[in-house]
């Protein structure tokens, strides 16, 4: 008799013992879940951060450089008004022809005034707004990817 209550003893510590090395080994598993579960939670909330970040940065960046095409267009168009108002003046190489009319030989003294055409002059202003884009384009570019792509 008692080497049975000694068995049903044995027996119960044996079954208690596997019970907790069960236990033990179920929270082990979920433990090792949950901390890659945080893990990469973690690493996605960094990634979102790091994103947002970047377009703060590029939102900024391109307020600037819309900012600064706009000044430069407004430039233009000032000086477009005042050189129409004659306010300012266009200054241009240019030489002067003899009229075809003129029996002088070489003389300048009748020759026309310098004038740019209409289609000149629009072409000119036409040519300095892109100037003006395209400088303000590449500048944008070239900071957008010293500060973004290349970090």
């Amino acid at each position: 008799m008692i080497w049975l209550v000694s068995n049903w003893r044995s027996l119960l510590w044996f079954l208690l013992a596997t019970c907790v090395a069960l236990f033990g080994s179920i929270a082990h598993h979920y433990h090792t879940k949950y901390a890659s579960v945080v893990s990469l939670a973690e690493q996605r909330q960094e990634t979102i951060n790091d994103m947002q970040q970047r377009q703060r940065a590029v939102a900024e960046l391109d307020a600037r450089y819309t900012q600064e095409l706009a000044d430069a267009q407004n430039t233009i168009n000032q000086l477009r008004n005042d050189v129409a108002d004659g306010r300012r003046r266009l200054q241009l190489n240019a030489s002067c022809k003899p009229l075809p009319d003129s029996s002088s030989t070489g003389s300048l003294g009748n020759a026309t005034t310098p004038t740019v055409t209409a289609d000149a002059e629009r072409d000119y202003w036409r040519l300095r707004a892109g100037i003006e884009t395209v400088t303000a384009q590449v500048s944008y570019l070239q900071q957008y990817i010293r500060e973004q792509c290349l970090k």
